[in-house]
């Protein structure tokens, strides 16, 4: 199974911009839909962005379309989340996921391996 491990989150300034990586361990990484959800405090987990195996397709949660972009890369095993124009509600623990199928991404239960997370917070 594939193991992911999340950095780039930290404290940031509203308005700012941060990349965050997701690592991980397998070779079998392109067989994997990926994916970044985030839970703040209190709140229910979100799906934030959605990329295919093929690296084309994308989805986005309707919060963070045009401030937030997917991407990865199959050679080096890793996806990433650019967050742009950051806002204090983006403040939460930041996690990346593993789907075998791109029709499943919206449901997390469907999920085959989950990174530890990274915290961001975004000062007002």
């Amino acid at each position: 199974q594939v193991q992911l491990l999340e950095s780039g989150g930290e404290l940031v300034q509203a308005g700012g911009s941060l990349r965050l990586s997701c690592a991980a361990s397998s070779r079998t990484f392109r067989l994997y839909a990926m994916a970044w959800f985030r839970q703040a405090p209190g709140k229910e987990r979100e799906l934030v962005a959605a990329i295919a195996q093929d690296g084309i397709s994308t989805d986005y949660a309707d919060t963070v379309k045009g401030r937030f972009f997917i991407s990865r890369d199959n050679a080096k095993n890793t996806v990433y989340l650019q967050m742009n124009s950051l806002k204090p509600e983006d403040t939460a623990a930041y996690r990346c996921a593993a789907v075998s199928t791109w029709s499943s991404r919206k449901l997390d239960s469907t999920y085959d391996a989950w990174g530890q997370g990274t915290q961001v917070t975004v000062s007002s």
